[in-house]
């Protein structure tokens, strides 16, 4: 499809949001910005509640593609995953089968599979088909939003790209990270053939970087363009003498979501 002009980049001033406005207007995109607080430097953003459907919709008209990363993105109790994550999206997608809007990225997560085993030694990498099985109530949100994209495709035919984030930082700051890294470039590089590919339907994708220590299959996402550049591999070697390697007797290290599987999750991620 051709390249969108205007995308709504939700949960533009969280960590992901606010590396991804720096990167993608370089692909061509004019971004119009959305979150629930102002955003330093951007008097025009929008700063809305996803609660509030008169203001998403307003927010949605006249956009080409959403990018949705706003709403909670660690663990919390369930009455606020409920109103950001799930009743949120919500609200976004609606919003987008009224205006018309064609395609959504939608930020899912790991933690949607988060009790999914890692795989160690000769194991096969996990396939986007492996059963969900969402650790946290966050990563239930991100099974419903999987959901959703789902039915809005089939009953709307609003296509939608799901990326199973992994860790999006500047660099990788655990060993487990090593394995599920996205640097923000290839981040951004995700994006951009997540909102260009052809005919997507609904699809979904593992986000990384194309890590040495991978524990997921990249094969979906390179089917939409995408062509990872990095690799955690540089930082193993001070991140292993500094915290050791994983124990597989530690049940935060042998299951894919890492800390997050815990009860109650344990800090830091």
């Amino acid at each position: 499809m051709p390249a969108p002009r205007t995308v709504l980049l939700t949960g533009a001033a969280g960590g992901l949001g606010t590396l991804m406005r720096d990167l993608l207007p370089a692909y061509g995109y004019r971004l119009r910005l959305l979150d629930l607080r102002p955003i330093d430097g951007e008097p025009e953003a929008i700063v809305a509640d996803l609660g509030d459907k008169d203001a998403v919709r307003e927010a949605v008209r006249g956009v080409d593609a959403i990018v949705h990363l706003a709403g909670i993105s660690l663990e919390a109790p369930f009455e606020k995953i409920l109103r950001a994550n799930i009743e949120g999206t919500y609200n976004l997608y609606e919003a987008a089968r009224e205006e018309g809007v064609g395609r959504v990225v939608f930020a899912s997560s790991n933690h949607a599979v988060g009790f999914t085993p890692r795989p160690q030694g000769d194991d096969p990498l996990i396939p986007v088909d492996a059963p969900r099985r969402p650790d946290t109530f966050y990563g239930l949100s991100k099974s419903f939003g999987e959901d959703l994209a789902q039915l809005y495709w089939d009953k709307h035919g609003l296509e939608t790209v799901s990326v199973r984030i992994g860790s999006c930082f500047p660099e990788p700051t655990s060993v487990r990270m090593l394995s599920v890294w996205m640097s923000p470039a290839d981040g951004a590089r995700l994006f951009h053939a997540a909102l260009t590919a052809e005919n997507v339907e609904h699809t979904v994708v593992y986000g990384s970087s194309a890590n040495t220590r991978l524990w997921w299959d990249l094969t979906t996402a390179r089917s939409l363009g995408y062509d990872p550049q990095d690799d955690s591999e540089p930082y193993a070697e001070k991140l292993i003498a500094e915290q050791g390697e994983l124990d597989p007797e530690n049940i935060a290290h042998a299951y894919l979501g890492g800390h997050f599987v815990s009860d109650p999750p344990i800090w830091p991620y």
